[in-house]
Order: structure tokens, then C-alpha cells, then sequence
């Protein structure tokens, strides 16, 4: 009996270790990372056509709005010469004012000499309906001027659709077409954004919770490169992946000299998690002059 109650309790022991090992399982004070693009876009045009001219080569960094390639548009250049040569005309507006001013002055006179039965009736109403067609032609002369100037807007927009420019700061990752090829359903080039530069983590499932968006670390590139550079965590998946018993976080690593690329290895360990009430009580001191922050050296020193 006494033997029995023994095996039960040492039982009962081990099921309660192996139910506490997970939870007490050893953080890791260094992960495994890869740095890679922090975005990057197939850039293609909005309209089909043969490529004209492609202004970059693989490698050559690009900014916001720099002008990528250039689609042959000598039909399109031709319409909005056509239009902006409409837009501008002014002479029928011109000589419509100088006949609507005429007979407005023709028709004060005819009304002096009506008042005193010098001429008829009949011939005032024709002073009229002149007065009001010329009116009505300088109206529509004006009307015609704003739908051509509409129409050099629409033509000017077409003729922009013929030039591609890049959405966003990176680098030339690839070029697919050349000067006189079909852009149908192909993009032109590739580009990489690497400022700043994304860091992709697996993470076990038992640092699950202790790692938060804006919670910061420390990313040591493989050795080709070296250095050690501070993070910041973007986005934590909320899904586990069962299989592995990993989930995945992606941090944002800025790169505004270009020192470090995409595609290396690295190794990140993450700061302490903040704590939410440490934070409110700094916020209300605001007579503190030691604002805490993380000791970790600055971009590039080791």
C-alpha cells in the first residue's frame, strides 16, 4: 500500500514537470533572420505599347517620380500639340466682342432715332435679334475655347500614360524588357526599397507573447558585413504555425546611408519588453530629464 501511494505521487511529480517544461523552456538570447527588401515592386505600365526608351540599368538607385522608361507616343505628342494649338486660338472670341459691341452701339442710336419716328419699328426688332445672335455666337465661341482647353487636359494625361515613372526610393533589381519590345502583360523592372529594410524572424512558440509591435533589437549581420544595428519590430503574427511550433516577426531596420543590403544573414536579439504602466508614469513626469533608452550601440558601431 505504501508503495502504491509512492509510484502515484512520483506519478503525479513528473506530469506536473512535463507540464511546466514548455513554459519554462530557455529563451533564446539570439534567433536566426534574414534582411530583405523592405518592398519591392514589379513596375509595369498602364497601357500597352513598344518600349521606346528604358533610362536605367540594374544597380542605379532611383527616387520617388524619376522617369523609368518612355513608350513611342508620336501620335499622342501630335494630339496634344493639336489641342494646345485650340486652346489657345482667341481670334473668333475677338471678333465676336467687336461685333456684339457694335451692335449694342447700333442699337442705342436706332433707339434715339425711334423716339423720334425716324426710323421703323421693324428695323429696330432687326437691331435686336442681331444684338442677341451675336450674343449668343461669342457664348458659344467661349463654351468651344473651355472644351478645347478640357481636350488638351485629356490629351496632355494620355500623352503621361506613355511614361513610367517610379513609385517609390530603391534600387534597379532587374530589367526585363529593352528599347523596342511589346510591354504587354510584363513589367519593365523590378525595384528593391532598402531604406528601410525589412528583417524577417522564426520565432519559437515559447517567446509567443514577449515580443510587441515597437518593441526594439539588435540586428548583427553575417560577418561579410558586420556591425550591429537597432530595429524595430512591425508586425507579429498572431497565427502559430503547428508544425514547426514557430511563428513569424517582421522588423523595420533603416538604412539611410545604404551600407547594408537584402539577401544576408543575421542574427537579432530583442530588447526587454516594455512595460505599459512604466511607460504612463514617464509620460506623466514630465519634469524627468533621464529619459530611458535602450543601451544598445548605433547603427555600424560593434
Amino acid at each position: 500500500m505504501k508503495n502504491r501511494v509512492i509510484t502515484q505521487i512520483l506519478m503525479l511529480m513528473f506530469a506536473a514537470l512535463a507540464f511546466m517544461t514548455p513554459l519554462q523552456a530557455a529563451v533564446p538570447e539570439q534567433l536566426d533572420c534574414v534582411i530583405e527588401p523592405g518592398m519591392v515592386v514589379e513596375l509595369s505600365s498602364r497601357i500597352d505599347g513598344i518600349l521606346e526608351s528604358l533610362n536605367v540599368e540594374r544597380g542605379d538607385w532611383v527616387e520617388v517620380d524619376d522617369e523609368i522608361a518612355r513608350l513611342e507616343s508620336g501620335a499622342e505628342s501630335a494630339a496634344v500639340d493639336y489641342a494646345q494649338a485650340r486652346a489657345v486660338m482667341e481670334a473668333e472670341i475677338r471678333s465676336l466682342k467687336v461685333s456684339l459691341a457694335y451692335g449694342w452701339r447700333n442699337r442705342r442710336r436706332l433707339s434715339e432715332l425711334h423716339k423720334k419716328e425716324l426710323v421703323s419699328a421693324e428695323e429696330i426688332d432687326r437691331v435686336k435679334t442681331e444684338t442677341r445672335i451675336a450674343k449668343h455666337k461669342l457664348q458659344q465661341a467661349e463654351e468651344n475655347k473651355r472644351l478645347a482647353e478640357l481636350e488638351l487636359l485629356r490629351a496632355s494625361e494620355t500623352l503621361k500614360r506613355h511614361t513610367v515613372r517610379s513609385p517609390i526610393n530603391g534600387v534597379i533589381a532587374e530589367r526585363y524588357v529593352d528599347p523596342g519590345e511589346s510591354v504587354e502583360d510584363r513589367p519593365i523592372v523590378k525595384i528593391a526599397q532598402i531604406d528601410p529594410l525589412r528583417v524577417e524572424v522564426v520565432v519559437p512558440v515559447s517567446m509567443f507573447g514577449q515580443i510587441v509591435p515597437g518593441q526594439k533589437a539588435i540586428v548583427r549581420p553575417e560577418a561579410a558585413i558586420g556591425g550591429r544595428y537597432e530595429s524595430t519590430v512591425h508586425i507579429v503574427d498572431p497565427i502559430i504555425n503547428a508544425a514547426s511550433g514557430t511563428y513569424r516577426v517582421t522588423l523595420l531596420l533603416p538604412n539611410p546611408e545604404r551600407k547594408l543590403t537584402s539577401g544576408l544573414r543575421c542574427e537579432v536579439k530583442f530588447a526587454d519588453k516594455p512595460n505599459p504602466q512604466a511607460a504612463t508614469a514617464d509620460k506623466g513626469n514630465i519634469n524627468r530629464a533621464d529619459k530611458p533608452s535602450p543601451s544598445y550601440a548605433r547603427s555600424g558601431e560593434s
